[in-house]
């Protein structure tokens, strides 16, 4: 970013000091190109303006060449053969990173070669918190038809969209974001598989930051606003927001056994802490994940969720109250239990 942006020592140093507050030691993309020499890229052009700039449909197909792939990776992950996959009955696919016609949903299915008439659809463009709906969704399908097994899979390549451009904006997205995929089983029926049962769904809007965290197309790929003031706006609401997620569902706070929150960034889940009164340590996963991969969009908070699930005790209670944010500003919620 310091060369392409043509920083002098005063705004390397800044950029640097920001990385190191960043919390994030760690992020992968599916270019080479940024762990390369400028002579070894094959994505961008090794000009020192990165001019021709790479179009949106540069970037897109570059996404459909990565994108499917990796999400069958995460749900053979997911299955790891105690499903298989013909028993697959419906498939959500969950981007905000890559569209297309045919899309992500039709690319999966032929990979792995899923029924013909498999119910599919596709959350598309809800940024962060997508996967919670797709897991509202699921429920829902899973509710109406018990005998359902509906996959989830969640795949975001966020580094694709670099902009030459240094505003604010896409420095703050260029340090946070990086690519990943997770994906989720949802079924109708309990089986011998481990998993959480989900009890709960509840979003609200806060209006006030609908231009604060936005996510458009643009000629030279999708570009993020991301206001420095997001966090003030989710530590002044989110009390508010658990409070009425909890009383639908009819939890009390102290029936909160882990925080399972999409780290949006280090500031969002300090701003957390702060409107919640918990202590660093209850977003431990949050802040695991973001040091290992950084933000990823819709998949970071079945990040969140799996490093929850893998440091529990076999038998040991446990209720979840999940969260995540985007463009909107949308906060959507869910409670989960073993």
């Amino acid at each position: 970013m310091s060369r392409i942006y043509a920083f002098n020592e005063k705004d390397r140093r800044k950029l640097k000091y920001l990385y190191a507050k960043a919390g994030i030691s760690n992020r992968y993309s599916v270019l080479s190109d940024y762990s390369k020499r400028p002579e070894e890229w094959t994505f961008y052009p090794p000009t020192e303006n990165l001019e021709p700039f790479p179009s949106l449909e540069k970037r897109m197909k570059a996404f459909n060449r990565y994108a499917p792939a990796l999400s069958v990776e995460a749900i053979r992950n997911c299955l790891q053969n105690k499903l298989p996959a013909m028993e697959i009955t419906h498939l959500i696919t969950v981007t905000c990173t890559g569209l297309s016609a045919p899309g992500l949903d039709l690319h999966v299915m032929e990979l792995m070669d899923l029924p013909k008439n498999i119910f599919r659809t596709s959350v598309n463009f809800m940024g962060c918190y997508a996967a919670i709906h797709a897991l509202k969704l699921a429920d829902s399908i899973c509710i109406a038809e018990p005998s359902a097994r509906v996959m989830i899979v969640c795949t975001e390549l966020c580094t694709l969209h670099f902009q030459q451009e240094p505003s604010m904006d896409n420095i703050t997205s260029s340090l946070l974001f990086g690519d990943g995929s997770a994906a989720v089983l949802v079924t109708g029926k309990k089986d011998k598989t481990r998993g959480f049962h989900l009890r709960g769904f509840y979003a609200e809007v806060i209006p006030k930051g609908k231009q604060d965290m936005s996510w458009a197309l643009s000629s030279t790929g999708f570009a993020m606003t991301l206001r420095s003031y997001v966090p003030g706006l989710i530590e002044e609401d989110f009390k508010n927001l658990v409070d009425n997620a909890l009383e639908k569902s009819r939890i009390s706070r102290d029936g909160v056994s882990d925080w399972c929150i999409h780290p949006g960034g280090r500031k969002i889940l300090e701003a957390i802490e702060k409107s919640l009164g918990l202590p660093r340590e209850k977003l431990a996963a949050g802040y695991g994940v973001l040091k290992d991969f950084g933000n990823m969009s819709s998949p970071t908070i079945l990040f969140v969720l799996d490093k929850l699930f893998k440091s529990f005790t076999k038998g040991e209670p446990h209720t979840v109250f999940g969260a995540a944010f985007g463009p909107g500003l949308t906060m959507e919620t869910f409670i989960a239990g073993n």
